[in-house]
């Protein structure tokens, strides 16, 4: 009897009849798209896929997600990613970066072809790649299209798209359960996809207003059941996901890791994540490249640049005209690239010149926002096309951990990949 139950099994994968719970990742016939030096990519132009964070490497903004495809989840083996310079994260509809998202987080993405192969941080795939089937994982879950421009979790996806989750019943389960939801267009409440079947347990987190709950609260108050299953009146929340392995061969079901009950408590998780990204950025510098550089006499010259976007509004209001600022070589990773004692130790000096601020659309990864900076020293990084950071006067000056910087000015690219000799030798 077993042996004829996992011979069925077996027969319906192939069939294509054991599918993703609804989260397959739906084939694209359109080219891969390789970024340009120098220009933002329009983001129609992004492959898209979705999938557990497995690993990060936040030094380096790279990491592993098990991406989501039409076979056995377990299986797939985590597959690489970086994020483009001016790639853009968001956690709880908020800027963050790598550090600030928990493993296990289901995220999706937007990415691209490496712009240039050969300074890429992660492997590089043939670019035909996604549509390759990897065994018992099944097709596109390993995409070529690796360097992300926008990765989000589910509520900033979700409220991005003005979407929300509608519960349509829940099914109580020892300290956890089942429920049936689909996601739903809030304004006008017509249906985004189909039926979704998720997992909770007791530590599933409730938030409403200004309070976090528990499963008990929630069933404390009446909004949740205590056993057996219950119709839910389509209730709507926003939802965090995470994945868990899950027992009786079911090969992909996401879990709830939280619940948000009401817009006020969405907000409050929005502010806490930007003020943590804020101070972040004031210590990092803001990232930004280079559009032209007008050289004058005695290594003078004068520096316009792109800052890039995603961040808070009140990053960019630091920059103003008259104000003094520095700008300090970095790599694509965002590390910096000279100074052992923190940016500002090998930065050029000078000041903002004018902020001029793009009209129309601005392209994802870009602030629309451009600097004409003076200063009487120019270093090798501060060339047109070159990723820097800049400081506008008033921000704390500070010294970064050491795996932050590449140091000496160097720019090598193998420092990009760390060997076990980064390690200290205790003998």
């Amino acid at each position: 009897m077993k042996f004829e139950r996992v011979r069925r099994l077996v027969i319906a994968y192939f069939l294509g009849s054991v599918l993703l719970q609804g989260h397959v990742v739906a084939q694209e016939k359109d080219e891969p798209f390789r970024p340009q030096p120098g220009q933002f990519p329009p983001l129609e132009m992004a492959h898209s896929f979705q999938g557990e964070l497995t690993f990060v490497d936040h030094a380096n903004r790279r990491g592993s997600v098990r991406v989501a495809g039409e076979g056995t989840y377990f299986r797939n083996a985590p597959h690489p990613f970086a994020m483009l310079p001016y790639g853009v994260l968001r956690y709880h509809d908020a800027p963050a970066d790598l550090r600030d998202i928990p493993l296990g987080t289901v995220l999706h993405f937007r990415s691209f072809l490496p712009p240039d192969p050969k300074f890429s941080s992660v492997p590089v795939l043939p670019v035909n790649n996604r549509n390759k089937t990897a065994g018992y994982s099944g097709v596109g879950i390993a995409p070529a299209e690796n360097h992300a421009i926008l990765v989000e979790d589910e509520p900033s996806y979700c409220r991005r798209l003005g979407l929300v989750w509608r519960i349509k019943d829940v099914e109580v389960k020892s300290d956890g359960g089942l429920l049936t939801a689909q996601r739903i267009t809030k304004a006008s409440n017509e249906e985004s996809g189909q039926f979704d079947t998720l997992t909770y347990d007791s530590a599933t987190r409730f938030w409403k207003g200004r309070e976090k709950l528990s499963v008990r609260d929630v069933v404390a108050d009446g909004l949740w059941p205590e056993s057996g299953k219950q119709e839910m009146n389509n209730l709507t929340v926003l939802l965090g996901l995470t994945w868990k392995p899950t027992p009786s061969g079911v090969f992909t079901r996401f879990h709830v890791s939280d619940v948000w009950l009401d817009d006020t408590a969405m907000e409050r998780a929005a502010a806490t994540q930007t003020e943590t990204h804020k101070a972040f950025i004031r210590s990092r510098w803001m990232p930004a490249w280079i559009d032209q550089v007008e050289y004058e006499k005695f290594g003078n010259a004068i520096v316009t640049v792109t800052l890039f976007g995603g961040m808070d509004p009140s990053l960019y209001a630091a920059f103003r005209k008259g104000n003094s600022a520095m700008i300090n070589a970095s790599e694509n990773t965002l590390k910096h690239a000279g100074g052992n004692y923190g940016p500002s130790h090998m930065a050029s000096r000078g000041n903002i010149l004018d902020v001029i601020k793009a009209a129309g659309e601005i392209p994802l990864g870009s602030s629309g926002i451009q600097l004409k900076f003076k200063t009487d020293l120019i270093i090798e990084g501060i060339r047109p096309g070159r990723v820097v950071r800049v400081y506008p006067g008033g921000w704390p000056m500070v010294n970064l951990p050491r795996e932050e910087f590449l140091g000496g000015g160097s720019g090598l690219f193998e420092l990009r990949f760390p060997s076990p000799a980064i390690f200290p030798n205790y003998k």
